[in-house]
């Protein structure tokens, strides 16, 4: 059963990260971790089952506080990141770790425990990145294609290089730079490339956006005024080694040829409010998703600056006379940049929005107030960008 109508589920607590399951492709989960200053957080798992249309939660808890990101292993199923807030005498650190999830929830089931508020289980920590000397953690991200053993995370102006060791249980600062400069140096977000043999990162700070080098931690560009406000996110086209995706509190996405920098080489301005998170498809890179504080989320075909920006390509030998000339006049009309749909199922500010490793079709998304949902892309469209 194939339905375009969207999947609610809703979370009791507030929460504001959000990551897909990246290990396992077979099933499609997602990872939501709440916010709660007075009770424990919790990671929940949920599972979508795509041929009845429903969710399967299972609850994980994180006792040490509110979880501010999070982010899944490449290598291992079982193996997740979360940056969270720590109380100590009157300061909030916030500090980062990894865990492991109990081994019957690894792979994504279809079977909803009887009683799932009853056996709540406990996430186990595996290390700590220790940062009480690089103050407050942003992010953590994996080596995409790496074995789950290299991660980079962002401290204040700090990027951090660790080498995981054995089985995960310690985590070695193998070599950290600094962003130096005036004012108030802080990174608030960043993304590896899947590109470059994995060698390179983009970092956001103000209203900057700056690649990296991570093996001589390096500076390698600098898009100085990416934005008119603060960048809040960023994400690389999975199939084009210099496209990068910039958004922020100016309430417009723009795309960058890292390249070429001065000027972006498409803007947005669909949202009328800040603009938290973009993200490209993993196989169609002409599907972009943004959610804002507007409380909406954009589904874009940006296809001039696809991969593919004339569709899919037919073979001159599949072609009858007829059919050739009626092929070359389509060609030369690219397809049109368009705003696919807006989704109004959130009444939040929508925090995070994120495809599925799984399922190229189908994305999650998460506002404020705990409610997750799931859509899919509208089935003409699909089947307009597969045939």
């Amino acid at each position: 059963m194939e339905d375009d109508a969207p999947v609610i589920y809703g979370l009791e607590f507030q929460a504001r990260a959000l990551t897909p399951q990246t290990a396992e492709t077979d099933a499609i989960r997602f990872l939501v971790g709440t916010q709660s200053l007075r009770y424990d957080n919790q990671i929940h798992i949920i599972d979508f089952d795509d041929e009845n249309n429903i969710i399967n939660k299972n609850v994980l808890l994180h006792q040490v506080g509110e979880i501010w990101h999070i982010s899944t292993s490449p290598a291992d199923k079982g193996v997740l990141a979360t940056c969270y807030n720590k109380t100590s005498d009157t300061k909030v650190m916030t500090c980062a770790a990894v865990w492991r999830m109990p081994k019957e929830l690894e792979s994504g089931s279809h079977e909803s425990p009887d009683d799932s508020s009853s056996n709540t289980q406990t996430l186990e920590l595996l290390c700590h990145l220790d940062n009480t000397a690089h103050g407050n953690m942003a992010c953590v991200m994996w080596e995409p294609m790496g074995d789950g053993k290299k991660i980079i995370s962002l401290a204040d102006n700090n990027i951090l290089l660790w080498d995981l060791q054995e089985s995960s249980a310690k985590a070695v600062l193998s070599s950290s730079t600094a962003l130096e400069g005036k004012g108030q140096l802080k990174f608030t977000s960043g993304r590896w490339s899947p590109h470059h043999n994995c060698t390179q990162i983009a970092t956001a700070n103000d209203t900057a956006v700056r690649g990296w080098d991570t093996r001589s931690m390096r500076q390698i560009y600098c898009i100085e005024n990416a934005h008119g406000q603060l960048v809040r996110d960023l994400d690389f086209n999975p199939n084009k080694q210099y496209y990068l995706a910039s958004c922020g509190d100016d309430c417009k996405v723009k795309f960058w040829d890292t390249r070429n920098a001065t000027e972006p080489v498409k803007t947005l301005e669909e949202h009328s409010h800040w603009v938290w998170n973009v993200r490209y498809n993993h196989s169609h890179d002409q599907l972009i998703l943004t959610g804002s504080s507007d409380s909406r989320v954009i589904l874009s075909n940006m296809v001039s600056i696809s991969s593919e920006p004339f569709g899919h390509m037919v073979d001159d030998d599949e072609l009858s006379d007829q059919e050739d000339q009626h092929q070359e006049e389509k060609i030369k009309e690219p397809l049109q940049d368009s705003v696919i749909a807006t989704y109004e199922e959130h009444e939040d500010s929508v925090y995070a929005v994120e495809w599925s490793s799984a399922d190229p079709w189908l994305f999650a998304s998460l506002s404020y107030d705990g409610r997750l949902v799931i859509n899919r892309v509208p089935r003409a469209l699909k089947y307009h960008i597969l045939l």
